[in-house]
C-alpha cells in the first residue's frame, strides 16, 4: 500500500486522545482475523482540544468520589482489557505523550504483558524553539526525520533509533530531545521549512540509482512504479518502513530497477535485494544472507504475503502473537528482515531471537540454523533452499 505525503514527519504532541486496542496475542489463533491492510497516510492535521471537566452529577444520582489520579510510575505493563487512553487517565496524563513516548500511532495496537515508558510523558507540549545541539544531542524540529538528522550528523541511521530506543515506524516529535551517538557536531545548520519543487518528473535512474525530491500528490507507491522498481526496494533503500510518512521537498534515493534472476519473479528479486541490502548493511556474512534468503524462500515464496498459518505473516512468516511484533511491523519487509538477522539491528530487541543471537549459528548446518530462528514444524524443509540462496546471492552480487 501506498505511503502518502505528509506536511510533516514530526508530530506535536497536542492531538485529542485516539484509544488504541489492546490484542490478547495469546487469544490469537486460527480464528484470527484477516491481517488489516497498511492504509495510506495524508497530510497530518492535529488540532489540540482541551479535555472538558466531568459534568457535576444530576440531583437524582449521588454524588460519587473520584479518586485522584495516582503517581505515574517509570513504566507500566499492559493488562487484558488495558487501552493507552485508560492508561493515560489514570496516572493523569495525556494520551498523546504516552503514545510518542512509546513511538506509538494513533491506530497502534497494545497487547498484554507489553511495557509501556510513562516517565516524562506528562510534560507540557513542546513550542517551537530554535534547534538546541549540544555535544551529543538535538532538538527535534518540524520536517525532521531520523534519517534526516543521522545524515546531518555524518552518523547512521540504525546507530541514532538504537541510541534511542527508537524503531524504524517510532514518531519523533518537535521539541523533543536525542542523543547522537559519538556526540558529533552537526554538518550544518537546521534546514528551513521545505519549499515546494518544481512539479517536473525526473529522470529515470542511472544504473547506481538516483536520488528524487518529493512533490505534492506523491506516494512511494506511485514513484516505485515511474521508476520500475518495487515498493520495498524503495522503503529499504531509504530506511523507511509501511507506516513512514514522506512529505513535499524530501530527498529519497530510488534503486536501481532489480536485475532478472531465472525462475524468480520481480517481486521476488526486489525482496532478495532488499534481503541482501539489509544484511550487508549489518555486517552478516555472507553464509548468513543466504540462510535468510533460503528461510523467506521456504516461508513466504519470498512474497510480503498477508495471509499465513494462524497469525503468521509476512516475508519470514513471522508471528505477532509470539512478540515479533504488531501485525503491521511483521508486513514492514525491510523490519521482518532486521528482526530475522537479529544482533544489535533488532527492531525488536531481546523479545525474539534472531539468527545472530544463536550461540555458534556459523557452525550449524543451512537447515538448523534456520530452524533455530523460525522454530518450524517441518524442521527439515530449508535444506533444499541452500544452493539456489547460494545462486540468488551470487547473482545479486
Amino acid at each position: 500500500m501506498p505511503v502518502a505525503v505528509a506536511g510533516s514527519i514530526a508530530l506535536t504532541l497536542t492531538a485529542a486522545p485516539a484509544q488504541a486496542t489492546t490484542v490478547d496475542a495469546a487469544a490469537r489463533g486460527a480464528a484470527a482475523d484477516p491481517a488489516r491492510s497498511i492504509r495510506s497516510l495524508g497530510v497530518v492535521h492535529q488540532q489540540a482540544h482541551a479535555v472538558a471537566p466531568a459534568a457535576a452529577p444530576v440531583s437524582a444520582v449521588p454524588a460519587v468520589a473520584v479518586p485522584a489520579a495516582q503517581p505515574a510510575p517509570a513504566t507500566y505493563t499492559v493488562v487484558r482489557g488495558d487501552t493507552v487512553s485508560r492508561i493515560a487517565s489514570r496516572f493523569g496524563l495525556r494520551t498523546a505523550d504516552v503514545l510518542a513516548l512509546n513511538g506509538l500511532g494513533w491506530s497502534s495496537v497494545i497487547y498484554p504483558g507489553q511495557v509501556l515508558k510513562l516517565t516524562a510523558a506528562a510534560a507540557s507540549a513542546p513550542v517551537a524553539a530554535p534547534p538546541v545541539t549540544s555535544a551529543g544531542s538535538y532538538t527535534v524540529q518540524r520536517g525532521d526525520t531520523i534519517s534526516s538528522i543521522a545524515r546531518r550528523h555524518g552518523v547512521a541511521t540504525n546507530a541514532v533509533l538504537s541510541s534511542n530506543g527508537l524503531g524504524w515506524s517510532s514518531i519523533i516529535y518537535p521539541g523533543q530531545r536525542i542523543s547522537i551517538p559519538g556526540g558529533a557536531a552537526p554538518a550544518a545548520s537546521a534546514p528551513a521549512a521545505p519549499t515546494t519543487p518544481a512539479v517536473a518528473p525526473p529522470a529515470a535512474p542511472s544504473a547506481g540509482g538516483a536520488t528524487y525530491t518529493i512533490v505534492a500528490g506523491d506516494t512511494i507507491s506511485a514513484i516505485a512504479k515511474r521508476h520500475g522498481v518495487s515498493v520495498n526496494a524503495v522503503l529499504a533503500a531509504n530506511g523507511l518502513g509501511m507506516s513512514s510518512i514522506i512529505y513535499p521537498g524530501q530527498t529519497i534515493t530510488v534503486p536501481t530497477a532489480a536485475p532478472s534472476i531465472p525462475g524468480l519473479t520481480a517481486e521476488q528479486v526486489s525482496n532478495a535485494q532488499l534481503i541482501v541490502r539489509i544484511g550487508r548493511e549489518l555486517g552478516v556474512p555472507e553464509r548468513g544472507i543466504a540462510i535468510a534468503l533460503g528461510t523467506a524462500m521456504q516461508e513466504s515464496s519470498l512474497r510480503n504475503v498477508t495471509w499465513g498459518d494462524r497469525d503468521s505473516l509476512g516475508l519470514f512468516q513471522q508471528r505477532p502473537s509470539y512478540g515479533w511484533g504488531t501485525e503491521a511491523e511483521v508486513q514492514d519487509a525491510a523490519r521482518a528482515t532486521r528482526a530475522f538477522f537479529g544482533g544489535a539491528g533488532d527492531p525488536n530487541g531481546a523479545r525474539t531471537r534472531g539468527l545472530l543471537d544463536i550461540p555458534g549459528w556459523q557452525g550449524l548446518t543451512f537447515t538448523q540454523a534456520a530452524q533455530a530462528v523460525q522454530i518450524s514444524a517441518y524442521p527439515d524443509a530449508y535444506a533444499k533452499w541452500e544452493a539456489p540462496a547460494a545462486s540468488w546471492l551470487a547473482a545479486l552480487g
